[in-house]
């Protein structure tokens, strides 16, 4: 008997194919979209990890310096001796690639991916031609040196002995850091009395890479379960429908003699085998996908970040189990409504024609209450969300509150409609269109999901773009960036430039511990530059005299925010005190900065040597002016920068941030056009009862099919202008709330009317491409098919 019934079950499917194809292909695309990001979270964080195992970060504490420059290797030494077991690292960057040097006899076991086999044995390792260790991206860019493949090597890193890291990145003599190993021995002399100048740091049990992209991957995971929402929302429509199709043959199978409890276990099995089918589907699509978007959101965290993610994609089961998974969770959230009111519905309420569409009914009183009671709280997380999990607390309620009350905005817009009507043809429009509401309510509410999500992301981007333009014409006043490679070219530089520019500008940093929080502190040459430039956001009066007076200091917003830091609060260097006396926004960095005059800068940190110089000049002298450089000091052109050349990096590393975002707003209302094409296609049969008295009373089947897409597009609009407002709120708490937490700084926020209305134009040319098809339809549908609607009593 279940064989039967199953096969009873199916032959619905195979009658209406258009209906099978809508279920599947959105919950496919749901699963695409899910899972591709899924796939590019999990190659970013398989690459963090990598990165962090090469040095064990997250799992060895270590002892660094306390002004964060490297330390003598006798250091190594000295504590080897008083008993504590270390080991020594050194590390730098060499053509943008991350060089790594361990030391193999003192580094604990599995420090780095880096095996030596029977073809690299230690003494080889160890040799005067040592090996360096990467995989083959990598291994491309290095030139000099003999490389080993090794695909467990992270992304943009080489790895090898640390005397041939030393040569390499000229660091002979010097480490960066001290490996604690674990285990050690009783009885050791205090690092304090060996070496004073060390700060231990304390592993954090992950990697910090990770950890600071953390808001990045949550911010697309956010939009990867806002696209997955979308297409639920066609598969809900589908099984909906298809519930309401077969009304008549769950009558008879129940009059048969088939128990209720096992109809609806096989309704189930049969959704469980078409949620498996497009979830398999889903995922390959969500791999090419992840493909297409991995080369951009590798270039972001790169030029955000300094995080080297692989520019290649593998297929790990942690991302691909996941679409599977979610495809699985989305069907029964989309099915479990229609399954369990047919648990409970009677034998002979099914036999009523409008039983189903009766329950819908008295379900909006509670889906209007629902909605009330999300956009309430949404309304109290506008006033106490913080942090990222608020933040997306208050965007989640407030999307799904306005979705659920969608339904009723437009049911209450369209009764006023109705009411002022003048004709009977306009009246039948108004009221025809309240009657299909319900059928096209979730195919509406992932339209409004879609172009609320594209107006607030576009107008967090725009602000962006806006505030980051004027962030760079303030801070990148200098006509000319200069970069030597060592003393002697800046003293040649400086003694070029000092008679030809109107004023050198020193750029030196070092990396200290602010607030309690991670910081770069720079030093600042008592110019107009500064003054004329810098704009703060919160200062005294004269906060660059008294920066400039050696007295001050100046930090940027994250600092400020993250270390809970004031105005006149007061910051400790190397034991010297410093009064907060403005803090300035920095925009694009994901780190605390801190500013300090220049002879201070020196005085604290007197090993820092100026290799990064500005140059204020006439802009028209740029050019001859690197042309008499190089012939007077043999300083390269390609060792300087003009302004519009950083601005045109910075803003390039900018606009390819949000490539990705951008790309999945595009696809999200791709999927909203689709699921009103899929939603009217499915309804377009059960309207004919509905328009063939229309037609016969005059309409023709032209007219009716202009009609039609009329509806289509008013309704569309209708959501568009509820849409406004819904993504202005979203742009609200993404740069109110979500930015702040997630990067430390808070954007001011613009309006793009012009961006609004192209984008409204887009959802209705969706919504009219969607409808065109189900319209024309209508338009060719034999006369003979609507007289059909009168051989029978209706």
């Amino acid at each position: 008997m279940t064989r039967a019934v199953l096969t009873a079950l199916m032959s619905h499917w195979w009658r209406n194919p258009l209906q099978l194809f809508t279920l599947l292909a959105g919950l496919a695309l749901a699963t695409a979209l899910w899972s591709g990001v899924q796939a590019v979270n999990a190659e970013a964080r398989a690459s963090y990890d990598a990165a962090a195992a090469t040095l064990g970060e997250g799992q060895y504490d270590r002892f660094v310096r306390r002004d964060g420059l490297p330390m003598d290797e006798q250091v190594f030494v000295e504590m080897r001796r008083a008993g504590w077991l270390v080991s020594p690292v050194v590390q730098g960057r060499l053509d943008g690639i991350r060089i790594v040097g361990v030391e193999p006899l003192t580094a604990p076991v599995g420090l780095g991916p880096v095996s030596l086999g029977q073809d690299n044995d230690l003494a080889g390792f160890l040799g005067g031609d040592t090996p360096f260790f990467a995989n083959a991206d990598t291994a491309a860019g290095l030139s000099g040196v003999d490389v080993v493949i090794s695909e467990n090597v992270a992304p943009n890193t080489a790895i090898a002995d640390i005397g041939a890291a030393q040569r390499l990145l000229d660091k002979t003599g010097v480490i960066d850091a001290l490996i604690i190993l674990p285990g050690q021995p009783i009885g050791q002399r205090a690092q304090a009395e060996v070496a004073p100048d060390l700060v231990r740091q304390v592993a954090q049990g992950g990697s910090d890479i990770g950890r600071l992209t953390d808001s990045f991957h949550l911010n697309l995971t956010a939009f990867g379960l806002l696209s997955f929402a979308v297409g639920i929302f066609i598969v809900h429509g589908a099984i909906g429908l298809a519930f309401e199709q077969r009304r008549p043959v769950v009558r008879t199978l129940r009059a048969l003699g088939v128990p209720l409890s096992r109809l609806v276990w096989l309704m189930a099995v049969e959704l469980l085998l078409f949620a498996l089918l497009a979830g398999i589907i889903g995922v390959a699509l969500g791999y090419l996908v992840a493909a297409l978007l991995l080369p951009d959101v590798a270039a972001t965290l790169r030029g955000l970040y300094g995080a080297d993610v692989a520019g290649t994609l593998q297929l790990r089961p942690s991302w691909w189990l996941s679409g599977l998974a979610i495809a699985v969770g989305g069907t029964a959230v989309a099915a479990s409504g229609a399954l369990a009111q047919l648990s409970r519905m009677p034998l002979l309420a099914a036999a009523q024609p409008r039983a189903l569409a009766m329950a819908a009914g008295r379900r909006a009183k509670v889906q209007g209450g629902l909605a009330l009671l999300l956009l309430s709280a949404s309304l109290v997380l506008m006033v106490t969300a913080d942090g990222l999990v608020g933040g997306f607390a208050l965007l989640g309620t407030l999307l799904i509150g306005a979705a659920l009350g969608l339904p009723l905005i437009l049911d209450r817009l369209l009764a006023v409609f109705s009411t002022r009507a003048k004709g009977p043809v306009l009246g039948w429009f108004w009221a025809d269109t309240r009657q299909q509401l319900p059928g096209l309510s979730l195919a509406l509410m992932a339209l409004l999901l879609a172009m609320a999500a594209n107006v607030g992301v576009s107008t967090m981007v725009s602000s962006f773009r806006l505030t980051f333009v004027g962030f760079l014409d303030q801070r990148l006043a200098s006509e000319l960036y200069i970069r030597t490679e060592d003393t002697a070219q800046s003293d040649a530089l400086i003694a070029f430039a000092e008679e030809r520019v109107d004023a050198i500008l020193p750029i030196q940093s070092a990396d200290v511990t602010l607030g309690g929080q991670p910081a770069e502190v720079f030093s600042a040459r008592d110019h107009a530059t500064y003054r004329d430039n810098w704009r703060f956001l919160q200062s005294t009066s004269d906060a660059w005299d008294q920066t400039f007076s050696g007295q001050a200091i100046v930090i940027n917003e994250q600092l400020a925010r993250r270390a809970d830091i004031a105005l006149d609060q007061v910051l400790t260097l190397q034991s010297r005190a410093f009064t907060v006396v403005g803090i300035y926004g920095d925009y694009g960095n994901p780190i605390g900065q801190a500013v300090i005059a220049e002879p201070v800068f020196e005085a604290l940190y007197p090993e820092v040597e100026a290799q990064n110089f500005g140059l204020r000049m006439d802009p028209a002298d740029v050019e001859n002016f690197l042309s008499a450089l190089e012939a007077a000091t043999g300083i390269a052109p390609t060792q300087a920068v003009d302004q519009a050349g950083i601005k045109a990096i910075s803003l390039e590393i900018f606009e390819r941030t949000f490539t990705v975002t951008t790309a999945l707003n595009i696809l999200t209302l791709a999927v909203a056009g689709f699921a009103i094409l899929m939603s009217l296609l499915t309804l377009a049969t059960m309207r004919v009862p509905q328009l063939a008295p229309a037609w016969a009373m005059g309409l023709t089947r032209r007219q009716l099919g202009r009609i039609e897409l009329a509806r289509a597009v008013m309704l569309a609009c209708l959501t568009a202008l509820v849409a406004l407002p819904l993504g202005l709120a979203l742009a609200w708490a993404l740069l109110a709330v979500v930015n702040v937490a997630a990067f430390g700084w808070r954007l001011p926020m613009y309006l793009f009317p012009a961006d609004y209305l192209r984008l409204a134009v887009f959802a209705l040319l969706a919504a009219a491409l969607a409808a065109a098809w189900p319209a024309l339809r209508l338009a060719r549908t034999p006369p003979a098919d609507l007289l059909k609607v009168f051989s029978n009593e209706r």
